[in-house]
């Protein structure tokens, strides 16, 4: 993972700390003073991106002494110390925003994962095998981070780009001139182990794509009622998956339907961060 992350750190840290360095903490903290400091949550959630924020302490102080009190993908609660770090203090203020920056915003992505995941948990036991996964709407160079960050809360990964599984939408299926055509050039196109996933946004669209053969079908803002009816017309011969307003609140009813994804975007592009911070142990 750090062959991944470490080029995201350091530039993170080069946007930070710019041509002369951290100038305040230069000026006033002497240069031989250490610290003991610690990463404490300041609301519940889930925990994610702890190798990117100790990384950034660790590229500006290979000496510092950093200790994990929690791993990735840990619930936590308000005043849970998540990690320690201790060593000359100038290098732990310098990267102490660059490393809360991905801690915070990676944890956010794991706790609105977890928040919708466990809104589906009751489906699940009640036979519905739903899992929550994410898009392509995630913050440019973040992909890596945040993709983590959702499995860590429970959820699972859509495509990481445009290269890797076919997606036909909406605009593709009005440039080739309908379901059909977009289809079949579509399987003329893919190699052997590329998946072709076709957004519908109609029953008739749906029954369509059937009748042509696809791998996946997104099912784009129907309703729950409109949801059981497309999964019984597929009766399993394609991957079902739900998009449009998943929320907490209507995950449950969309899960219930039987579909076998639900996709959001919110919980990339929207998730607020989860608040930690660092205090110097006095």
């Amino acid at each position: 993972m750090r062959i991944l992350i470490e080029p995201i750190v350091r530039a993170a840290l080069l946007e930070d700390l710019g041509r002369a360095g951290d100038i305040t903490t230069d000026a006033i903290v002497p240069e031989d003073a250490e610290i003991e400091a610690v990463i404490a949550a300041r609301q519940p959630g889930v925990v994610a991106g702890l190798d990117a924020a100790l990384l950034a302490f660790e590229l500006v102080d290979p000496g510092l002494r950093i200790e994990r009190r929690r791993a990735d993908g840990a619930r936590i609660a308000p005043g849970d110390t998540v990690a320690r770090i201790c060593g000359r203090a100038r290098p732990v203020l310098a990267a102490e925003r660059t490393a809360l920056n991905f801690l915070c915003r990676m944890s956010g992505v794991a706790t609105a994962t977890r928040a919708l995941a466990d809104a589906i948990a009751g489906t699940m036991a009640a036979g519905s095998g739903a899992r929550i996964v994410c898009t392509r709407k995630t913050t440019p160079l973040l992909r890596t981070l945040e993709k983590e960050a959702v499995r860590l809360g429970g959820g699972a990964n859509h495509r990481f780009g445009l290269d890797d599984a076919m997606l036909i939408k909406d605009n593709h299926i009005a440039l080739a001139g309908g379901v059909r055509p977009a289809l079949e050039r579509a399987r003329r196109h893919a190699g052997h182990l590329v998946k072709i996933e076709l957004e519908v946004d109609t029953l008739d669209q749906l029954a369509e794509a059937l009748e042509v053969g696809v791998d996946a079908v997104l099912l784009d803002n129907m309703t729950p009622e409109t949801l059981r009816r497309a999964v019984a017309m597929v009766d399993g011969r394609a991957v079902t998956e739900a998009s449009g307003r998943i929320s907490p609140e209507t995950a449950a009813a969309v899960a219930a339907t039987g579909v076998d994804l639900i996709s959001s975007g919110w919980i990339t592009h929207s998730a607020p961060i989860l608040d930690l911070g660092l205090d110097i142990v006095d």
